[in-house]
């Protein structure tokens, strides 16, 4: 008498041939929210600043450390908390992250001086770093193949850029009429619903509980909602096409052939971060000093900031019908031309933003894609780290960038030689995408090679 073979269920093909319903867009959508609160956050304390100097009676300049805090904070968090989601889940860390962030935030609305909000945002920034390798991570594993690089593209770059205006409404709405204080009060209390959404309605990563063997039920009930005609039984069985690896998760990114794809990935990273903090905390103050008018130079930053919004949607349709490495290679190569004529003096000032809203596309706009290239190449346990650990390299890059510039103003570097050398990350990381496809396609034949 022969065995019946229990009915096997893939997860991959089940997610790719499916519409995307309702399960997958509240996914998105808390995730989107996270992100636009990240974007909040990254802006808000610049927005509050001219506040705190006159309420505190301190210099702009005391500030400085603050602003660096909460970059430091996120480095640390995308190093360490990125791991821990590839061993215990997408949705623990996010949550957690969330909850921790939102009270952190919330707490240094409260602060007294200078050195107790420097603490409050190192650590607040902790939980902020979190936040983008778990929701890049969980916006791609629930999106079909199709759509999964331009869904993570977008949700990521719209949702933090979008973030980081909102701020700046929600800012000149409430610090006159409740004080500074109050921005923290919000961008702490939303977080704190977000969570709270996620409790009741984020599901974990499916790939992740089928490699990690978990919770059986829950795959099921998951799968049913993104594709009612899933067989259900204790006899079922789900599969994903990858294997688990145990151990240190950061270790395995230098593994089966990914270690020169990991390096580059996190060149790019480094240098990209760099210039995109470079001109967002710069650009402004150096339009300004080269004889523009105060709006101007207010000008120059929100378009960089457009740009980059634009820029996202941009990049991902494209990337989409060509790929992620032509076009983040071609991307870079226009900002590094683009970032060199910005300081040339023989353009008029409409010339100027003209390339002012290409560096953004390209460099604020090519970020998200950074990312969604990190999560595609990376396994499932391996793609909180992969995404996280890209970020936190950056983040390292996102701390100097701001350095480098004060050094040249510092120096009186001229408008024209402070912008020449804002192009140099921008060109290496054009040679290093160009690195990258070698090493990827030279790792690709490598395994195909073993498989025969």
């Amino acid at each position: 008498m022969s065995r019946l073979v229990p009915p096997t269920v893939s997860i991959a093909d089940r997610i790719d041939n499916s519409p995307v319903g309702a399960l997958q867009i509240s996914t998105f959508a808390i995730c989107l929210l996270c992100l636009v609160m990240d974007g909040f956050d990254v802006q808000a304390l610049g927005y509050v600043a001219p506040e705190i100097v006159r309420e505190w009676t301190i210099t702009s300049a005391a500030l400085g450390p603050v602003f660096g805090a909460a970059n430091f904070g996120e480095l640390i968090g995308s190093l360490v908390f990125s791991m821990l989601a590839d061993k215990i889940g997408r949705r623990p860390i996010l949550i957690g992250a969330t909850c921790f962030f939102g009270v952190m935030t919330i707490a240094a609305a409260r602060a007294m001086s200078v050195g107790g909000l420097l603490g409050l945002r190192l650590v607040g920034g902790i939980g902020l770093g979190c936040i983008i390798p778990n929701a890049t991570a969980l916006v791609g594993e629930y999106s079909p193949r199709r759509l999964r690089g331009p869904l993570m593209m977008i949700i990521g770059g719209v949702g933090f850029t979008g973030g980081a205006a909102i701020g700046g409404l929600i800012s000149a709405l409430l610090i006159p009429r409740f004080g500074w204080r109050s921005v923290l009060y919000f961008g702490g209390a939303v977080p704190l619903l977000i969570a709270l959404a996620m409790v009741v309605w984020l599901p974990e990563s499916l790939q992740f509980l089928v490699v990690r063997r978990k919770d059986r039920a829950n795959i099921a009930r998951w799968l049913r909602r993104i594709d009612p005609t899933v067989p259900s039984g204790p006899d079922v069985e789900f599969v994903v096409h990858e294997e688990n690896r145990e151990g240190v998760p950061v270790v395995h990114l230098f593994r089966e052939g990914r270690g020169p794809v990991t390096i580059l990935l996190w060149v790019v990273n480094f240098m990209n971060l760099l210039n995109l903090y470079f001109l967002a905390s710069w650009l402004p103050t150096v339009v300004r000093d080269a004889g523009h008018s105060v709006s101007t130079a207010v000008l120059a930053g929100t378009i960089l900031q457009v740009g980059g919004t634009i820029g996202t949607v941009g990049l991902a349709w494209l990337i989409g019908r060509l790929g992620f490495i032509p076009v983040l290679t071609a991307s870079f190569g226009v900002a590094s031309v683009a970032i060199a004529l910005i300081g040339q003096p023989v353009f008029s000032i409409a010339v100027v933003f003209v390339l002012v809203f290409i560096a953004g596309w390209c460099v604020v706009g090519g970020q998200p894609g950074i990312n969604a290239l990190a999560a595609t190449f990376y396994p499932t346990y391996l793609r909180s780290t992969g995404v996280g650990w890209g970020l936190g390299v950056g983040r390292a890059g996102a701390i100097v960038g701001p350095v480098v510039g004060g050094e040249f103003m510092r120096r009186h570097w001229s408008t024209r030689d402070i912008f020449l050398a804002a192009a140099v990350p921008a060109l290496i990381s054009t040679f290093a995408l160009l690195a990258l496809r070698i090493a990827m396609a030279r790792r690709s034949l490598r395994h195909a090679d073993s498989d025969i």
